[in-house]
């Protein structure tokens, strides 16, 4: 664990120091990559310290089952068509791959499809070896979506295509005719998980989309989320979200349009009449305004009834003199005029009803009634609010299954997003609930869990977030790069005023230096020295650079093996007190 800490500060602080950088540009720029490969050989060891197992492909069994093993391109296509029926000419430019996941990696050889490209339109699709059909049998749709840069505005969603001539013919696009459409999609406020099917109008032959009613929302997170949606021969669906269901209803009852129109539709040349009346209620036509009624009377009247208060005081002034003011030292009087002190309230108002004139208040008049109209009575002409009559709808049709899908031929992802790296994996395409399960547990849950204790194992203890530890308290392992950069920079804060003493009080970095910033030195000594000696070729300075490259990756590759030797030590710490634990 020394060897390991005081190699990386090593590497790390060599590569920092500025004296160096400053010898030899070259040399300096070789060390700065042998630096951050430093830190990105720390981290993913120290990341495989949490233990993963080791994927195995399924023996399950499925219309359409895909882990993207080593024959995936022997089953996808990747499309360049241009997209169709848009304002502006778009291609599809966005480049896939096939891969492990670069966060959280849940199972070690798992790859899975990935969307490379942010901001650009993507396109890929794979044929199934026969056309599958769900008529009188279940239909089972299941896949993993690992947004590993996260998804801010963008799709997630696959295609089910329609198994036609145009599907074998034609390159994957947005124009490509589809039967279902599922999964996540993100654009600001909007979230939600996509459900859409097209239905054929059996009598007019056209398709139109049909939207589900408010959609679940997607699970934005890094860890793998599994999206699956079922749709059985009794008419009804459930979408799950990693294994749980978030959403349940009826193709004929959930979705807009409606998958039947209605049977009657309102006659369009049927006119309202010219006399028909839909006013209820009618002024009183018959009414007329009382003798009595005074319009000019005034709201409010003097109260003739009301006399003074008693300690009312008629001769005092509301506002008086303020008697604590003075004259202010720098008043003039031939240039600011005569002083006068600033007024207030008097007094002798707060004993007091009040003081001044008093005159009468003012009250509501009883004799005040207001403008006159006539009463409201129900009008006797009253027909009821007009509506056009009601007609057979000539295009009625009643489509009692739409659940019995039209023939599907492929799968395809036609995606536009502002985020790349979001990866798809065990696409499941069948009618067996059961074994979507099955295959649900070998992967999923497999992964997620892993994924989970990792990103627990990464993130920020909450004590560190409030109160984080002084670099003499850090341990290496914990937090290799951090300590690695805390170590360095209090060394040279230290060095500043007393470079013993930085010495003394952080020897690992003295140690690293001796490893690092000696073996940069001499190669730095090899380009400078000989005193009078005349200046180093390009040819010479490029040998040296790349000299300095060579041994800033031995420092790296010693690094690593150090690292990696700590990260399986602590690994069978680990390994041993999980046994202890469990034999007791």
């Amino acid at each position: 664990m020394r060897v390991a800490a005081v190699l990386a500060i090593g590497c790390y602080a060599a590569v920092s120091n500025a004296q160096i950088e400053d010898a030899a540009s070259s040399v300096s720029s070789a060390a700065t990559e042998a630096s951050s490969s430093v830190a990105s050989v720390v981290e993913s060891v120290t990341s495989s310290a949490v233990s993963k197992p080791t994927f195995t492909p399924t023996s399950l069994k499925a219309d359409f089952l895909e882990q993207f093993t080593d024959d995936w391109e022997s089953r996808w296509q990747a499309s360049h068509a241009k997209k169709e029926n848009t304002e502006e000419e778009w291609a599809y430019v966005g480049t896939w791959s096939v891969e492990e996941p670069t966060v959280l990696r849940g199972i070690d050889g798992d790859k899975g499809l990935v969307l490379k490209d942010k901001a650009a339109h993507h396109a890929i699709s794979a044929k199934f070896p026969k056309a599958i059909s769900n008529k009188d049998n279940t239909l089972v749709v299941q896949y993993e979506v690992k947004l590993q840069g996260g998804l801010e505005c963008g799709g997630a969603y696959m295609k089910l295509l329609q198994d036609n001539k145009a599907l074998h013919a034609e390159e994957f696009s947005n124009a490509s005719p589809y039967i279902i459409m599922f999964g996540p999609d993100k654009c600001g406020s909007t979230n939600k998980v996509h459900f859409i099917f097209r239905h054929k109008n059996p009598k007019s032959g056209e398709y139109e989309e049909k939207h589900l009613s408010s959609p679940p929302s997607a699970r934005i997170t890094k860890t793998t989320s599994l999206y699956t949606l079922i749709v059985r021969p009794d008419q009804t669906f459930e979408i799950k979200i990693d294994g749980g269901s978030v959403k349940n209803g009826s193709l004929l009852e959930d979705f807009t349009p409606a998958v039947n129109p209605d049977k009657e539709i309102d006659d369009a040349k049927d006119e309202k009449p010219a006399d028909w009346v839909e006013e209820s209620r009618i002024a009183d036509p018959e009414a007329t305004k009382p003798e009595d009624w005074d319009e000019d009377a005034p709201y409010e009247i003097v109260d003739e009834e009301a006399e003074m208060p008693s300690d009312w005081l008629e001769n005092e002034p509301t506002m008086v003199a303020d008697p604590e003011a003075e004259k202010p030292e720098d008043w003039d009087d031939e240039e600011d005029g005569d002083w006068v002190a600033p007024m207030v309230p008097n007094p002798k108002g707060e004993s007091a009803s009040g003081l001044g004139p008093w005159t009468k208040p003012m009250i509501r008049n009883p004799a005040y009634k207001g403008k006159w109209s006539a009463p409201q009575i129900d009008n006797p002409a009253y027909k009821g609010i007009w509506s056009p009559r009601k007609i057979a709808n000539p295009d009625y049709f009643e489509d009692k299954a739409p659940a019995a899908f039209e023939p599907m031929g492929a799968i395809g992802f036609e995606i536009w997003t502002m985020q790349n790296d979001i990866l798809f994996d065990n696409i499941y395409i069948g009618h067996s609930e059961a074994d979507a399960e099955a295959l649900k547990a070998e992967t999923f849950d497999v992964k997620l869990a892993v994924e989970k204790q990792e990103e627990e194992a990464t993130m920020p203890k909450p004590d560190e977030k409030k109160d984080p530890k002084s670099p003499m308290d850090l341990n290496f392992m914990d937090d290799p790069v951090f300590y690695v950069k805390e170590k360095v920079q209090l060394f040279f804060e230290i060095a500043k005023r007393d470079p013993m003493e930085a010495v003394r009080f952080v020897p690992e970095v003295a140690g690293g230096l001796a490893v690092g910033v000696l073996t940069l030195l001499l190669i730095v000594g090899g380009l400078l020295g000989g005193g009078a000696a005349a200046a180093p070729s390009q040819e010479q300075m490029k040998a040296k650079a790349n000299q300095a490259k060579a041994k800033a990756q031995e420092v790296k590759d010693q690094v690593a093996d150090a690292v990696a030797s700590g990260a399986d030590q602590a690994k069978d710490e680990v390994n041993k007190r999980t046994s202890r634990s469990g034999a007791q």
